[in-house]
């Protein structure tokens, strides 16, 4: 049957990749334009009434939870996370799928076949408020949309990396370096808008240009100049704090 979809994930090649993935497998779906954040999908689904949406759990604006909880019930959810397979046990496949990144075209037809199923049942999606706190409390930082990974560049081969494996983020032309003991990737996504994810109480921003996990860190000091500088743990790099947050120091 004919059927509208909405796509909403903050990485763009990667909800691309879905949409191209999702034609291929499922012809007759139409795809709307993809949504780039919550809020982005948000206004889709009330305009268009998509009966899919593949929504990220993890976006700026509105995670893929809370979006869920203010969609219109006549929209079948599929969320998609990079989130292993043991966090998404909490999922019921009954009232909601999801399909985990990177995806596979075996997993994607698979949730293609239920929707389908679904979709040619005229079955009205559940109620999903008790799922989407279950899965809240399943996955740490689901519902606030805290970071737990980065898929970033490393040559030609696109990583994923646990966001307590950073030892900091550095600003870098149009991209944000990654740093970490195996090495430095790179995102394009603005330094600003990963600081917004991250946790505050362990990410702290030092420098305009660099935010730096303070799990990672061994030690700080302060030269003659008064200028502050953090040094990381195992004979790691020393990075310099601007005097804007020295402030955050004095007490060490």
């Amino acid at each position: 049957m004919k059927a509208r979809a909405l796509i909403a994930d903050d990485e763009g090649n990667l909800a691309e990749h879905l949409r191209t993935r999702l034609a291929a497998l499922w012809p007759e779906i139409e795809v709307l334009p993809l949504a780039a954040n919550g809020l982005e999908a948000l206004r889709a689904i009330e305009e268009h009434a998509p009966e899919v949406a593949f929504l990220d759990i993890r976006m700026p604006g509105l995670t893929g939870l809370e979006l869920a909880r203010r969609i219109d019930t006549k929209t079948h959810v599929v969320f998609v996370t990079a989130f292993d397979q043991y966090a998404v046990e909490a999922f019921d496949r009954d009232a909601v799928d999801y399909i985990l990144k990177p995806l596979t075209d075996e997993r994607l037809a698979r949730c293609i076949e239920r929707l389908r199923a679904k979709l040619a049942a005229a079955d009205e999606p559940p109620a999903l408020e008790e799922m989407l706190s279950r899965l809240a409390r399943a996955i740490p930082g689901a519902a606030t949309g805290r970071l737990r990974w980065i898929r970033a560049l490393k040559g030609e081969v696109v990583q994923q990396i646990a966001v307590d494996d950073v030892l900091y983020f550095q600003a870098s032309d149009k991209y944000t370096c990654v740093i970490t003991r195996a090495g430095e990737s790179l995102i394009r996504t603005p330094l600003a808008e990963i600081a917004d994810q991250l946790d505050p109480e362990v990410f702290w921003q030092i420098h305009r240009g660099t935010v730096v996990n303070m799990n990672a860190v061994a030690s700080t000091r302060r030269d003659l100049g008064g200028r502050v500088f953090v040094r990381l743990k195992d004979g790691g790099a020393e990075l310099p704090v601007s005097r804007a947050y020295a402030q955050k120091f004095k007490q060490m």
